[in-house]
């Protein structure tokens, strides 16, 4: 190999170029694949320090492309072969730029097929980028950030995700689009932004162009971010449309689904039930902050009594969407509620539930007040329970003028006939869009 070099570097620069070429091919045809990847390296390191830059681009450039053609079958020997010519390549990247992408690309397969997610997408984030057209940049980011989510290395993708989405309007192609909404949903999903991640979801399991089974799971991750999302109005309108979603009845987590549309208690079997299908990032702990841990001790007289719970807050995402969602529950049960009596339905201290009534209905996600002297929490019966589900089922934002009865019973059954017009509403539209009624018999 030594004597062969030696007489290349001898020949005229017009004919290096094509005898280093067919020594490429040489090494790579041989039937002894234990010296292709020893001879390569000393071929390359020759090339790069002693040949030139034009003669090194025609060779490296020749070499890159047997290797992505399958000049080298075996696997682990190609993924050496890669390793070893860019550590070569490393310190004159800027006069190899284009032969060491294309490197980066096939090294990132490589690493792909092997499942080593995060080694694939460092690999491609030495990419020079300067020769990049945007729509290539775009693409190369959204791989990164679809890398990085599969070890769950959520901060890292985010950054990606922010540079892939200044690119976002640099390419037309259908399929990076639907990668790029995508990521949309996973980093919402990751970042805890639930209700956010739930809507995107929602919006890709509908997509023809995806496959049924992704389609459904999908639709399951969107169950699960709404219900993990923040109680109150939003979730509501979110919750009232995946369960008017024909779809959903299938799914395993149905069951918690209809609960939480129709405002039932949560009990703790069907939450474990639910917890064990959820991710690691979705059962992360949360810290109760020290405002919250003072105020939840605050006029706590009874929790010495051996009935009354001692715990100060929610220890996860779950346990705090559960939380949250049965105290909304329980305020369309009840007029008034005691600190103690709600304590002992969420699981917490005494102070500790008035400390989370107080802060929904700061935030606007519970209609009521709090009697401090009483220990009393007051839910207000003049609430507008159609924020939530009216305006879901397609009627928009309609002007009700509501009669003060006096009776709750009869706002649910007005409640009732509302959802019910908005059903019928739901299924004459999909009947008149698959055909199976005549449009002016709808619009009648």
């Amino acid at each position: 190999m030594d004597s062969r070099l030696a007489q290349f570097a001898a020949l005229n620069q017009k004919d290096k170029a094509p005898a280093y070429i067919s020594l490429v091919s040489e090494i790579l045809a041989r039937q002894d694949q234990s010296f292709i990847a020893p001879d390569l390296h000393t071929l390359v390191e020759t090339v790069v320090q002693d040949a030139g830059i034009v003669v090194g681009r025609q060779v490296l450039s020749e070499l890159v492309r047997n290797l992505g053609t399958g000049g080298i079958s075996d696997h682990n020997l190609r993924k050496r072969v890669a390793e070893e010519t860019l550590n070569t390549l490393q310190p004159r990247i800027v006069s190899y730029e284009e032969q060491v992408n294309s490197l980066r690309f096939q090294l990132a397969d490589l690493l792909e097929t092997e499942e080593e997610w995060s080694e694939a997408a460092r690999v491609l984030m030495g990419i020079s980028s300067r020769s990049l057209p945007d729509e290539e940049k775009f693409r190369v980011n959204i791989r990164i950030v679809r890398l990085l989510l599969e070890d769950e290395d959520s901060v890292q993708a985010e950054t990606y995700y922010n540079r892939a989405a200044s690119l976002s309007n640099s390419t037309s192609d259908r399929e990076t689009q639907l990668q790029f909404k995508l990521c949309q949903a996973r980093i919402s999903d990751y970042a805890r932004k639930f209700l956010e991640a739930a809507m995107r979801y929602h919006e890709l399991s509908w997509l023809a162009e995806i496959d049924e089974e992704e389609r459904k799971e999908m639709l399951s991750a969107a169950v699960t971010c709404a219900v993990l999302a923040p109680a109150g109005p939003n979730r509501s309108r979110v919750l009232a449309s995946l369960y008017r979603d024909e779809r959903s009845a299938d799914l395993p987590s149905y069951n918690i689904l209809s609960k939480m549309f129709l405002d039932h208690i949560l009990r703790p079997a069907e939450i474990r039930t639910f917890e064990e299908r959820l991710r690691p990032h979705q059962l992360a702990k949360i810290a109760i902050s020290s405002n919250d841990q003072l105020a939840s001790t605050i006029d706590d007289d009874d929790s010495a009594e051996p009935s009354t719970s001692t715990r100060r807050g929610p220890s996860t995402v779950l346990d705090r969407a559960v939380m949250e969602h049965n105290l909304l529950a329980s305020s369309k049960i009840y007029n008034n509620i005691t600190f103690r009596g709600l304590g002992a339905l969420l699981d917490l201290a005494p102070g500790a539930a008035e400390t989370m009534a107080r802060k929904m209905i700061e935030q606007g996600r519970l209609k009521g007040s709090i009697d401090q002297v009483d220990k009393l929490i007051w839910f207000d019966a003049a609430r507008e329970e159609d924020d939530a589900q009216g305006k879901a089922g397609g009627l928009g934002d309609v002007e009700q003028t509501n009669e003060d009865t006096g009776a709750p019973f009869t706002k649910r059954w007005d409640l009732q006939i509302r959802m019910t017009a908005a059903n019928v509403e739901t299924i004459v539209q999909h009947l008149a869009e698959k055909g199976l009624v005549q449009q002016s018999a709808v619009t009648a």
